[in-house]
């Protein structure tokens, strides 16, 4: 992410080799993402001699793991995906910690700004003889389809045009290098690799003739980015324009 950074702010345009989407689409807009962990610790007891005396961790954490489940529907675009609950114990003990592991997605920046609220809500609600607490970081912000994007794609599609190529866009809920360079002010086109489906999954594949149009698209692109004739600075000048939103 920091040589990303440091590159990004020496440009004018990025090209990075994502695969395509399935369809062959490119992707215009794409949501952030957070990856986060919540410890909870409790008090260790025999589940048969003094089971009053515990405090359960496990049970503490499956609470916590519900209430974050709780956010999807509440605000557009945003998911929280609950991916793991570590913890446990012997059966004949109560468990004094467990962990809940969960990813977010988002749209945009108040959308971000709204999930850590409610997360650390959610972590500070009292809770009896239990502790909590938050780790991780939202790792990638959301890459919206601003006038930059917007620009910097219809000139690829003009492009692909002259090759025969028929290149449409639509937004996905990934994320990839291209977040990282946009967050460092660098419009970008992070999906010119090949056409194929199933991504990360055994059934991967790609179609050998897109090695080929990929290719010519990114020749074509290039010289003419160094012609002039697609003006990077204006594109990216272009940043700080307002989001459209039709």
């Amino acid at each position: 992410a920091p040589i990303l950074s440091q590159f990004a702010r020496l440009g004018h345009v990025g090209l990075t080799y994502e695969p395509a989407l399935a369809d062959g689409s490119l992707a215009s807009s794409r949501k952030g993402s957070g990856n986060f962990h919540i410890v909870v610790h409790g008090k260790a007891a025999h589940a048969g001699r003094d089971f009053a005396a515990g405090h359960n961790a496990v049970i503490g954490a499956a609470r916590i793991a519900e209430a974050l489940h709780g956010l999807n529907g509440r605000r557009d675009g945003v998911t929280v995906n609950i991916a793991r609950i570590d913890g446990g114990s012997p059966l004949n003990m109560v468990p004094d910690v467990a962990i809940a592991r969960f990813n977010v997605r988002f749209p945009d920046a108040e959308a971000a700004a709204w999930f850590e609220a409610e997360v650390a809500r959610i972590v500070a609600e009292p809770r009896h003889g239990l502790h909590v607490h938050l780790h991780g970081l939202i790792t990638r912000g959301a890459k919206p389809f601003n006038a930059a994007q917007q620009a910097l794609f219809g000139a690829v599609r003009d492009v692909g045009a002259m090759l025969g190529q028929d290149i449409a866009w639509k937004p996905s809920g990934g994320v990839c290098e291209g977040n990282n360079l946009f967050a460092s002010g660098l419009p970008n086109v992070d999906t010119l690799g090949v056409r194929g489906g199933d991504i990360h999954s055994e059934a991967e594949h790609a179609w050998p003739e897109s090695f080929v149009e990929r290719a010519q698209l990114s020749a074509l692109i290039l010289m003419k980015l160094a012609s002039g004739e697609i003006d990077g600075r204006s594109i990216h000048a272009a940043m700080t324009a307002p989001l459209e939103t039709a």
